[in-house]
């Protein structure tokens, strides 16, 4: 009787985890590539992951987010298939689809665009002493021109291009990440820096409140030829007053932060991850203050290159969006 009682544990124990195999099989894991700790990428990534992880238990779903090198790191990484989602910038989405700039002979042809979020304006900073006015004025000095596999990094080279300059017009072309520039900044190891990121950020709120670093305007031939010949970029304006210290309106350009991911992503994914955003789109505008003016019908289009991922377009569909 025990050996027939042990017998029946055993067999039940063996058919609860057979039972239990098949749900676990079936859990899908993802991951958003990002960009600094500091930087709005990765509160990006870390909203979208929050909505979705929300209906996990009913989706199969589980989402998680990766602090990169930034938008071209991304591109390469879903390219390889090291990640399933990345946070880009549309300038970069445009080149890597299209083969050209840092993507030169290397078009990622499998790249599928999400949607796009928040305007991302080009800034410039500079230490208070520093003796800057405008961006020429870096000239000879301490800049941080942005990390590698970044796209901060990617449009600094193109700004510097147009201008025809190199990285020897400074003495010193530092290769900060963006959780580094703003106390390298104020530990006088540089007089500047250049980001694209979106607005309000610590990144920038940091060094204007702990040494009153400034923001410097990008205007002039160069910004105005690049606006012209590049239709992922565009005019933009930091408002004064939302840095301390500095009170005046900054005008600059910029581009759009994208979320992107690959053909091979099946398309329920990608449904479910668009569905989780604007099912909850309220939600999702709370979650940083460069969300507050998103709007869905902008979102699905502007700064959007490469093609829509089927799972995303069919969500946009739905809502008659598309």
């Amino acid at each position: 009787m025990r050996n027939l009682l042990k017998t029946l544990i055993v067999a039940g124990t063996a058919g609860c985890l057979l039972a239990a195999t098949p749900s676990f099989a079936e859990q899908k894991f993802i991951t958003i590539g990002t960009g600094g700790v500091t930087g709005v990428y990765y509160a990006v990534g870390g909203a979208i992951c929050r909505l979705m992880n929300k209906d996990r238990q009913k989706t199969g779903i589980r989402c998680s987010t990766e602090s990169t090198g930034g938008s071209v790191f991304n591109v390469n990484s879903i390219n390889t298939g090291d990640l399933d989602f990345g946070l880009t910038q549309s300038d970069v989405q445009f080149q890597a689809y299209n083969g050209v700039g840092n993507f030169d002979g290397k078009a990622v042809k499998d790249l599928r665009a999400v949607f796009s979020v928040h305007p991302e304006p080009f800034t410039v900073l500079a230490r208070p002493d520093a003796g800057v006015k405008t961006f020429e004025d870096f000239k000879g000095k301490r800049f941080n021109v942005g990390n590698p596999g970044s796209g901060t990094r990617s449009s600094m080279e193109e700004l510097l291009k147009q201008m025809g300059w190199t990285l020897k017009d400074f003495s010193l072309a530092a290769e900060l990440k963006a959780d580094e520039q703003g106390s390298a900044l104020c530990d006088n190891k540089i007089d500047g820096f250049f980001y694209g990121v979106g607005h309000p950020s610590a990144a920038i709120q940091d060094p204007t409140t702990a040494c009153g670093a400034k923001l410097i305007p990008l205007t002039g031939p160069a910004v105005d030829a690049l606006v012209k010949a590049h239709p992922y970029y565009s005019i933009a304006t930091i408002p004064g007053g939302m840095y301390a210290n500095n009170p005046d309106p900054t005008t600059t350009f910029g581009v759009r932060a994208t979320v992107v991911t690959s053909a091979k992503t099946p398309d329920d994914v990608v449904y479910e991850m668009v569905k989780a955003v604007f099912e909850n789109f309220d939600d999702f505008k709370k979650l940083h203050p460069a969300f507050a003016n998103l709007d869905p019908k902008e979102m699905i289009k502007a700064g959007l290159s490469a093609p829509l991922h089927p799972g995303a377009e069919r969500y946009y569909k739905e809502k008659g969006w598309l």
